[in-house]
């Protein structure tokens, strides 16, 4: 059993009036899809974990054992990890420990979900890395509200703080760039891409995730579009140096870095 009963029904019957992704945008504000990982090795929990998360406005990738978890955790990496303690090919524990070990993984947040849930067990699950650990079986709305959580409290976006990366500053409540006290100058379409690039770095974007997360959801606008005012953002930091921090990957997007 996955959700408690009395709740169960009602999440089937959200189907009737699901969402699509631009109307969640339009009703919320929203301008980012979060990809979240769900790692189940049981496919009924899985399928259902990953509809309840679309349904609220997130994008699903699924992993059945120990391997595929771990071959899911590349570029474009997930923003967050459903991980069910027991799976095939390893544990739980084991994908934690994996993504600790790695400068790429270690800080993407992760939530248990798992049916062990004696004290000793919890209290080794978060020591080990977890962020949140949650007890099968669970209602929906408790598991969104969950997600929700967590990404608030590891989501750059929302904070007015000066971002500050090798020099390169930016400063959301003035809206200035400089390097060095230096100031940069890039019209507002720049500004928003490196706001953005800023927020996320060292993972790999599309040109589509691009253009929905700094553009929105419902602005129609050809996919070259980033390409030209990627061409722009360089030439605005190629003068104190910082173009070589956004990287072209080929035969897949974007990706801004100090590493270079």
């Amino acid at each position: 059993m996955l959700f408690d009963d009395g709740i169960h029904n009602s999440v089937i019957k959200v189907t009737h009036n699901a969402f699509t992704f631009n109307d969640l945008f339009l009703f919320t504000g929203l301008i980012m899809a979060r990809r979240i990982l769900v790692v189940e090795d049981e496919a009924p929990i899985r399928e259902m974990v990953c509809f309840v998360l679309e349904q609220n406005g997130f994008q699903s990738i699924e992993a059945d054992d120990y391997d595929s978890a771990i071959a899911q955790l590349v570029d474009p990496l997930p923003d967050l990890v459903l991980l069910d303690w027991m799976i095939p090919g390893g544990s739980g524990i084991q994908v934690i420990k994996h993504m600790k070990r790695d400068s790429d993984t270690r800080d993407i947040p992760v939530m248990m979900l798992t049916a062990r849930g004696e004290e000793e067990d919890r209290v080794k699950g978060l020591e080990v890395g977890a962020d949140d650990y949650l007890i099968k079986p669970f209602s929906p709305k408790e598991l969104v509200a969950r997600v929700k959580a967590i990404l608030r409290r590891i989501s750059p976006m929302a904070t007015e703080d000066i971002i500050e990366m090798n020099g390169l500053t930016l400063d959301p409540t003035s809206h200035r760039v400089s390097s060095n006290d230096t100031p940069i100058d890039m019209g507002p379409t720049e500004y928003k891409l490196l706001h953005f690039f800023m927020t996320h770095p060292e993972r790999v974007y599309s040109r589509e995730q691009l253009l929905n997360y700094v553009w929105g959801a419902n602005v129609y606008v050809e996919d070259r579009t980033v390409d030209v005012h990627i061409r722009r953002l360089r030439k605005a930091l190629e003068a104190e140096g910082h173009d070589k921090m956004v990287q072209t990957v080929r035969g897949t997007g974007y990706r801004f870095s100090v590493r270079y």
